[in-house]
């Protein structure tokens, strides 16, 4: 026996199709345009890539730095401060309104050190993690709020008690040569 002969496809009534939709001869040449736009597009953005590494290894830089000038230069600066300069001025102001004003001073400062330590504190972790390469949520205002806080005590301290310091242990020579070789013996022994 043998086979039927199928019928053509045209004459052929194919079950689940849908004739409603037209068939585009392009489709697959559009799809392969499609993929070429986006391939274009992904390559595009690689152009930004050195740029971006660049500022990747620049952030680095400047979380180790920031690290650093915390656990070195600030840290022992403040500890400078209050184990040598305020106890220095506190000792040689005279009794009276240049006494308490020089303490009053001197509390605020030690409590914005105090203040700044904390907050250093809690952004220290992430700025870690850049050192690393990570990529960790950074809270901008935090960062802009220990800057602005730092800037305030910088200023209080240059524009107000560094001066009284200077008016003060400028009338006890011997006060102000004993801070100076105690600051520069404890540098000397760092280094």
């Amino acid at each position: 026996m043998h086979p039927q002969k199928t019928p053509l496809l045209k004459d052929a009534a194919l079950p689940y199709t849908d004739t409603s939709t037209p068939v585009h001869i392009d489709a697959p040449l559009a799809g392969f345009s499609e993929c070429h736009h986006d391939f274009v597009a992904q390559l595009h953005s690689a152009l930004y890539l050195p740029e971006l590494v660049t500022a990747a290894a620049k952030a680095r830089r400047m979380a180790d730095d920031l690290l650093a000038m915390f656990r070195e230069g600030l840290a022992q600066h403040h500890a400078e401060e209050e184990r040598e300069l305020f106890p220095a001025v506190l000792g040689a102001a005279q009794p009276g309104p240049e006494l308490d004003e020089v303490r009053e001073m001197v509390a605020q400062l030690v409590r914005e050190h105090r203040d700044m330590e904390a907050r250093w504190s809690a952004l220290q972790p992430a700025i870690e993690a850049v050192t690393r390469g990570q990529v960790p949520v950074l809270d901008a205002a935090a960062i802009e709020d220990l800057v602005q806080h730092f800037f305030a005590h910088a200023h209080f301290e240059e524009e107000h008690f560094l001066p009284i310091a200077q008016k003060v242990l400028g009338r006890h020579g011997e006060v102000m040569a004993s801070l100076g070789r105690k600051l520069h013996e404890r540098r000397a022994a760092a280094a």
